[in-house]
């Protein structure tokens, strides 16, 4: 909870300087001059509704469409001696991070992954797939667990879900001036909004989410280094090592479907710019160079 208010409120203090740099800088006098009435004060307060109400509705629903999307089986009485080790290792790791126990479950697909996710620290999903429990070993397993149970103790479910909300917020806020610049100055739309608006806006918002995606992917990847360093604390900096060389020895995981792919474990790809995780190679020097 005090990270969600400490994030609201630093998301407030960026839309009131960018307000006070707009007045200073005359932007709404130069846009006024060219016929754009708009009022930036507002157009910021209803940008940052409509960027946290959506980022905020995805991380409330994020265990719920994670098991769907991923048909995670939930354990809830263990079935089997590797279910019960399961169960297990994340009970002890949980207790070691001081979270509460997450749900646990398993998907099934032949690849070796996991993610964690959630609305909270205290009410996450750990999941891993059928795959990474017969290809790695237990030591290696149980670092992963470990990887997940960092993501979900460092909060990073939150913290990803607000930092999209805040690039939301901006992208939406430039895309609406740029399209109403575009509609009225270009287009000389004297009256309302002409249809040069809405399709400059929409393209503008395309083009601004994959630039300001790149930010989001940065931090993604910056917090993978994270969980590994927690990870190692959990299972140990070798078991940590040996799971990401298995990952790196078999074959680059495919991305997990939407919101999973911050949390998920996965090879990445050759656009580094927009990739949610480090290349293996530089995780396990991270992982040496660490003292």
């Amino acid at each position: 909870m005090m990270r969600i208010l400490l994030f609201l409120a630093t998301n407030a203090a960026i839309l009131v300087v960018v307000s006070i740099v707009f007045n200073v800088l005359g932007l709404s006098g130069t846009l006024d001059a060219q016929g754009i009435g708009l009022d930036l004060n507002a157009l910021l307060i209803m940008s940052a509704v409509i960027g946290m109400t959506g980022s905020f509705i995805s991380l409330a629903m994020s265990k719920w469409s994670a098991k769907r999307a991923m048909g995670v089986h939930i354990i809830e009485r263990p079935q089997n001696q590797s279910e019960q080790w399961l169960i297990g290792i994340v009970t002890k790791q949980a207790r070691q991070a001081g979270i509460s126990m997450p749900e646990v479950g398993i998907f099934q697909t032949p690849e070796s992954n996991a993610f964690a996710t959630g609305m909270s620290k205290n009410s996450a999903l750990v999941a891993v797939s059928s795959g990474l429990l017969q290809n790695m070993s237990a030591d290696e397993v149980e670092a992963v667990v470990g990887h997940e149970i960092s993501h979900v103790a460092n909060g990073d479910m939150v913290t990803m879900a607000l930092m999209q909300g805040v690039v939301n917020t901006f992208v939406y806020f430039f895309a609406t001036i740029i399209g109403h610049v575009v509609d009225r100055v270009v287009f000389k739309t004297e009256r309302g909004r002409g249809p040069a608006y809405y399709i400059t806006q929409m393209a503008a918002q395309v083009v601004l989410g994959i630039l300001a995606s790149m930010l989001v992917m940065w931090f993604s990847r910056y917090r993978e280094f994270k969980a590994d360093a927690g990870g190692a604390n959990l299972a140990g900096r070798e078991k940590m090592i040996a799971a990401l060389r298995a990952l790196q020895r078999g074959h680059e995981a495919e991305d997990l479907p939407g919101q999973l792919a911050a949390f998920g474990i996965n090879g990445g790809g050759v656009r580094k710019l927009f990739m949610t995780h480090p290349p293996l190679a530089e995780r396990i020097a991270a992982l040496q160079n660490s003292r």
